[in-house]
């Protein structure tokens, strides 16, 4: 026996009882004693060597373990996937019957089973481990590897009964725990435990805790990576939130720059509509208090649920918004003057709102200044028209050259009315300034009523402006008299006393709510009139006559008198006048394109007849 038969086992990776076998074999060929124990030392070298290479092979494939451990660490992706692989290599390296990973729960000041292999039953899954108690909480408050061959037999740690259980549900004996680590901090345990008492070598709480390192270092990446990734969300989150802030900033100063463009410009309501349309969309409409449209772009009739949104945004001075429709209101201090109504169906941002409120806010001024202009030239024009009506034969020139500078000229016809006052006195003052104001006319109020003059209109139309423009104000019946059209300071003012006069008439009749000219009343207006002007009544009766005849040196007035005398006959009238009957008719004929045709009727006549009366006996 040379004791090759030995290196042949070690080729083989033969069991360690086979080299029992040449031993064996040289005794039964009845061997010398010297032989005997020459293979005897043979063997335990071999067996020494089959050692050395045994834990090479481990150790090989500890190592490969590692390493695969630490490229799932580098791919990580998964945390419960690296964890689940981690737990799987240290049940297969250990050869245990089951490995599991708890880890602290620091809100509940125990630590929880975060991955088992090998376990069996649901109450282990669930087991949670006070601080302390069990071996696994004595490895997390030592922060020191633990291992026990029979866990029950063993009094170096803290039982529970909740713990005990688990472990004897399980059938666990031999339990090996070591913790995870991050700096000093321990954060959980990693386990191999076995169903049958087997203590743990060192080699195997070594290598345990190697695999508990790279369980710790992926815990941490993961949790890195986690608040990496928390920390890009919100990066993102606060870079879409500052882009947009300044987007809203942008668009705010292009809107505010828009509106003050407005202003400097002198603009009006109408443009900062435009504006406000071109910047936030949807149709866009300023209404005053009694809800009439001053302005709008898109489709201008509010509709009543829109006139109520406005009331509550006037009511608490706040936007408010509704049923599609958003509200700011249009206020200057404590004057209210009404509210800029945005349409839309999307919700309005934060700084579009601000937008509304500003373009709201600009309204005002541009009212309020509006309002302030109108007065301003309303108590101008009605100083001019309070002189016209009391010197008009004192400086006429001066009068005119007062009305050029505010655009106007006496000398053109104008149409008088005078208007008896009721409600807010103030309000109707500032209604009749600006109804007079946009027609290039006067108002004032005099002796106890408002006095109104337009030019370029009828005594009618004048009066149907006036009305329209009053209505909302007065609330009350509307009375007036009208006259006109004259021209010229002096024939204004008696225009004024034939409106006055028609009013007063109006007003002894008791006709409130009418307008009426010295036309519409005849003699009645003469005789009822507070004046008794009875040269306001020939000028408006026989006016047109006795101008004609001023002007051409006709007869016509002679002419009416001779054919009222005799009974209205033509033959008698030119008998009288010594004229042809032809020249009597055409001379008919010539007042009643003067007159009217209807001058001949009975009621007309007899007004006729007693202007010309009037005529005569006033010279």
């Amino acid at each position: 026996m040379t004791g090759i038969e030995f290196i042949e086992l070690l080729a083989r990776d033969a069991s360690a009882v086979e080299f029992e076998g040449p031993v064996l074999a040289a005794r039964s060929a009845g061997a010398s004693t010297e032989t005997i124990a020459e293979l005897e030392r043979a063997k335990g070298l071999a067996l020494q060597v089959r050692a050395v290479l045994e834990a090479r092979r481990r150790r090989e494939s500890e190592l490969s373990a590692l390493y695969e451990t630490a490229n799932d660490l580098a791919a990580l992706t998964d945390l419960d996937a690296v964890l689940q692989a981690i737990v799987n290599r240290a049940r297969q390296l250990l050869q245990s019957d089951v490995a599991y990973l708890t880890l602290n729960d620091e809100g509940q000041g125990d630590t929880y089973m975060r991955v088992t292999e090998g376990v069996l039953t649901a109450s282990f899954r669930a087991v949670r481990l006070p601080m302390g108690a069990g071996l696994g909480g004595l490895v997390a408050q030592k922060a020191t590897p633990y291992s026990t061959a029979d866990y029950f037999e063993d009094e170096r740690f803290r039982h529970t009964r909740s713990i005990d259980s688990a472990v004897a549900d399980e059938g666990l004996k031999s339990i090996l725990g070591v913790p995870l680590l991050l700096g000093r901090q321990v954060i959980g345990v990693l386990y191999a435990a076995n169903r049958s008492v087997r203590p743990f070598g060192r080699e195997e709480v070594a290598l345990l805790v190697s695999l508990a390192a790279h369980a710790a270092i992926a815990i941490d990446s993961a949790r890195l990576l986690a608040e990496t990734q928390q920390a890009l969300s919100e990066l993102e989150a606060a870079s879409e939130m500052l882009k947009s802030h300044t987007d809203n900033v942008e668009r705010a100063a292009d809107a505010h720059d828009r509106l003050m463009r407005i202003v400097l410009r002198g603009g009006g309501v109408d443009d900062v509509v435009r504006e406000v349309r071109a910047v936030l969309g949807g149709d866009v409409l300023v209404v005053d208090i009694t809800g009439e449209v001053i302005a709008a772009d898109g489709d201008g009739s509010p509709q009543p649920h829109e006139l109520v949104v406005a009331e509550k945004s006037l009511a608490t001075s706040a936007t408010a918004e509704g049923d599609g429709v958003i509200s700011a209101p249009v206020l200057a201090g404590a004057d209210q003057f009404g509210a800029l109504l945005l349409r839309r169906t999307v919700d309005l941002h934060e700084s579009d709102r601000r937008i509304l409120e500003r373009s709201a806010l600009v309204t005002a001024l541009l009212l309020l200044f509006r309002r302030s202009v109108a007065e301003a030239e309303g108590r101008v024009r009605g100083e001019l028209l309070e002189d016209l009506l009391t010197g008009a034969d004192r400086d006429p020139e001066g009068l005119q050259e007062r009305a050029r500078v505010l655009g106007s000229n006496l000398q053109q016809p104008h149409a008088v009315v005078v208007v008896q006052l009721t409600g807010d006195r103030a309000r109707v003052s500032q209604a009749a300034a600006y109804a007079a104001g946009v027609n290039g006319g006067f108002a004032g109020i005099r002796e106890g009523h408002l006095v109104v003059v337009l030019p370029d209109r009828t005594a009618h139309e004048a009066a149907k402006i006036v009305e329209d423009g009053l209505r909302p104000a007065t609330g009350a019946a509307f009375t007036a008299g009208a006259a006109g059209p004259a021209g010229g300071p002096a024939a204004i003012v008696a225009a004024y006393q034939e409106a006055r006069q028609c009013l007063g008439a109006l007003v002894a009749l008791g006709r409130t709510d009418r307008i009426a000219t010295a036309g519409d009343l005849g003699f009645v207006g003469l005789l009822l009139g507070g004046d008794h002007r009875p040269d306001a009544f020939v000028r408006s009766t026989l006016g047109p006559v006795v101008e004609y005849d001023a002007a051409r040196r006709t007869q016509l007035v002679e002419t009416l008198e001779a054919y009222f005398r005799v009974g209205g006959n033509l033959s008698r009238t030119a008998a009288e006048l010594h004229l042809h009957v032809n020249t009597v008719t055409q001379r008919l004929d010539r007042v009643a394109k003067l007159l009217g045709e209807e001058w001949t009727e009975p009621g007309r006549q007899l007004e006729v007849q007693l202007a010309l009366r009037l005529h005569r006996l006033t010279g």
